[in-house]
């Protein structure tokens, strides 16, 4: 083999070192992706929302199991909600047809919960973790809504 040959293989081999290096180390830094309600299913005023809000509600209504155990301190208890799921879903019917709620379409601390709750599932918590921390850091407002 020539030098220029020898020193373009060694440099291949490099370059293909390096890619592969990348790409495993980009993966390993991608968040977990969240299952979320299609925007086409979101009720006009949400689709008019700012993002937030949007992806607030498509992600609240694809994750009852989870929402459900997700209490608000925005006050929301005195009109009968009883978790942040409820700030978002008033009822879905037999057939799964779900009937929004427009509470949280005006209540930034609903949205900063749910929002909370996504960035940490996405990081790779459980949501006993995501409870623990919105209980932590939201308390200051108020009392929970779970009873």
């Amino acid at each position: 083999m020539s030098s220029a040959t020898s020193k373009l293989f060694i440099f291949s081999i490099i370059v293909i070192l390096l890619s592969t290096a990348i790409s495993s180390c980009s993966s390993q830094g991608e968040s977990n992706e969240l299952h979320m309600m299609s925007m086409d299913q979101m009720p006009a005023e949400v689709q008019m929302a700012p993002v937030t809000v949007q992806t607030a509600y498509q992600f609240v209504a694809a994750n009852p199991d989870v929402m459900k155990d997700i209490p608000c301190y925005c006050g929301c208890g005195n009109i009968g909600h009883t978790s942040n799921y409820d700030c978002y879903v008033s009822n879905v019917d037999s057939k799964g047809v779900v009937t929004f709620d427009n509470h949280a379409l005006g209540c930034s601390i609903c949205v900063d919960i749910t929002q909370d709750v996504m960035r940490m599932l996405r990081d790779g918590k459980n949501p006993q973790d995501a409870r623990a921390y919105v209980d932590a850091a939201y308390a200051k407002y108020g009392p929970s809504n779970i009873p």
